[in-house]
């Protein structure tokens, strides 16, 4: 078994898994890896489960301290750091890959283990991203726009009278209200966002029937009436960690391919390493 840990700026994001797949997840504040708090937080989480190792991915690097050490003091496990210099799963087409977020590069490894080369991930988080493998099974960058609730936040925060909205479901693109009426241009708005600029990208990538995988907070909601969305995967992050790990140690575990990978997989794609 191995523990995954993908560190983002709000939330750090905990997996537990075995060689076939994530078992579970929990979610934790980020900042409280400051206070120490977390220990008795993980302790619970591992239970009792033979641990082998761990492996993170961190967009911040205080963190990404904090977390070596709880694991080292815990467990004394040795503990893979997903960074651009020890990926395994895609290669890199990019100018500067240090500045490419470590969770974006576990998307990449998971989706198109998953599902072949070229794929997309778009991962709605803080910001909306779009992670992009081409053909030959290469990272070659992304997009980045605002998120759902960042949008909608600065709205209420820099107007008078537009009040803060929970992002849900619109029936109508008609708004009978304010909140309404901000509901459909986050929702539908940003629906049409996502579709235009998949279709830019099937042109670019000369792929028509490019696959899609979203992830992230507002996946399901968005994707639900997508059909340019193949699949939504709220464990991409987390299923990336643990493909790296396994690409790192071959010799151990089961190295049969997964159910889950049976059921989403389109095409074979072997570790590049």
């Amino acid at each position: 078994m191995i523990l995954l840990f993908d560190i983002g700026n709000t939330h750090t994001h905990l997996g537990l898994a075995d060689a076939r797949r994530v078992l579970k997840q929990a979610n934790l504040p980020t900042v409280a890896w400051g206070r120490g708090s977390p220990r008795g937080v993980l302790q619970r989480f591992a239970g009792g489960a033979r641990l082998e190792g761990a492996v993170l991915c961190s967009v911040v690097p205080r963190a990404t301290a904090w977390v070596h050490q709880a694991i080292r003091q815990l467990w004394n496990l040795p503990c893979l750091e997903l960074t651009s210099k020890t990926l395994c799963g895609v290669g890199i087409n990019y100018p500067r890959p240090a500045t490419i977020g470590a969770d974006r590069l576990a998307n990449a490894v998971a989706a198109r283990h998953h599902f072949g080369a070229p794929v997309v991930v778009v991962d709605f988080g803080t910001a909306v991203t779009f992670d992009v493998v081409d053909r030959a099974g290469d990272y070659v960058g992304g997009i980045i726009a605002p998120g759902l609730s960042a949008m909608t936040d600065y709205l209420h925060e820099k107007t008078a009278l537009l009040p803060r909205i929970r992002i849900r479901e619109v029936q109508s693109v008609i708004g009978k209200s304010t909140e309404q009426a901000m509901r459909v241009g986050a929702v539908q708005g940003y629906r049409g966002l996502i579709q235009e600029l998949i279709r830019a990208l099937k042109r670019e990538l000369k792929a028509p029937r490019l696959p899609v995988v979203a992830t992230g907070g507002c996946a399901e909601l968005i994707g639900a009436r997508l059909k340019v969305i193949t699949a939504v995967d709220p464990l991409l992050t987390l299923e990336g960690l643990r493909l790296e790990w396994q690409a790192k140690h071959p010799d151990r575990g089961d190295k049969s391919m997964s159910e889950r990978g049976r059921a989403q997989r389109s095409q074979e794609t072997p570790a590049i390493c």
